[in-house]
């Protein structure tokens, strides 16, 4: 993106286009599942402490990712092909800054109707099963810190799960905002902006949202609100 700003001629090469759009569907499709699986060990830490170690033991953790990399590997793969499979109209222009499934649909030549349905359907899956797991994990969380007598003990287990709530919000908020607009509103430059958040924007924020639970990360941050001028002495 960086690049096509200063850059005369924006062009990227057939296969470069493909290898880009296989890339970017295997990370956001495994994100989905991978803050599922996040979501799902905050619930067994905060709702079943004691057999944590037996639960999320070394070969579940190993599963919990292995297995949405895979999956996701398999949809980036299938999509990919079946997209790059078709045939293209004359010059190829894409009003966006990579590669992306929706903008490539436009510049089809033949009948898209299965190409979009085989998208929607994964598409849907992908966001419906990842983001009910994230549900069903909080209420039950929310219901064990309801439960909970102190103050302090609530506090704890809400700041455990502070870092990751906060990203699901951003992410999911960012997909459907992009994916369940009305059709009548919908509109190329609108996907790009939303784009931006959750392919730049988000991973960015990422690291400074999960190290905020870390202590001396907190001073600091204190320090720079209290003092930013004296922070960088």
């Amino acid at each position: 993106m960086l690049v096509n700003f200063i850059a005369n001629q924006n062009t990227i090469p057939y296969n470069w286009c493909a290898t880009q759009l296989s890339f970017f569907l295997l990370f956001i499709i495994s994100e989905f599942f991978i803050l599922s699986a996040m979501a799902y060990d905050r619930y067994v830490a905060i709702c079943n402490p004691l057999l944590y170690t037996i639960v999320m033991s070394q070969r579940v953790c190993c599963m919990l990712v292995v297995i949405p990399y895979v999956y996701s590997t398999f949809v980036s793969l299938l999509v990919t092909i079946k997209i790059f499979n078709v045939s293209f109209c004359g010059y190829n222009i894409g009003s966006h800054f990579y590669c992306d499934d929706l903008p490539l649909l436009s510049s089809f030549c033949s009948n898209t109707h299965k190409i979009e349905l085989t998208i929607m359907i994964f598409c849907s899956f992908n966001l419906v099963s990842s983001l009910l797991i994230v549900l069903v994990s909080y209420i039950l969380i929310l219901m064990a810190i309801l439960r909970m007598n102190s103050a302090e003990g609530r506090h704890k287990t809400f700041s455990t799960c502070g870092s990751h709530l906060t990203v699901v919000l951003v992410y999911y908020t960012t997909l459907f905002f992009m994916y369940l607009q009305p059709k009548t509103s919908h509109s190329l430059d609108t996907d790009k902006m939303a784009s931006v958040f959750y392919t730049l924007v988000i991973p960015m924020l990422n690291p400074l949202i999960y190290s905020l639970r870390n202590k001396d990360v907190k001073d600091a941050f204190k320090r720079f609100l209290n003092n930013p001028f004296q922070s960088f002495k």
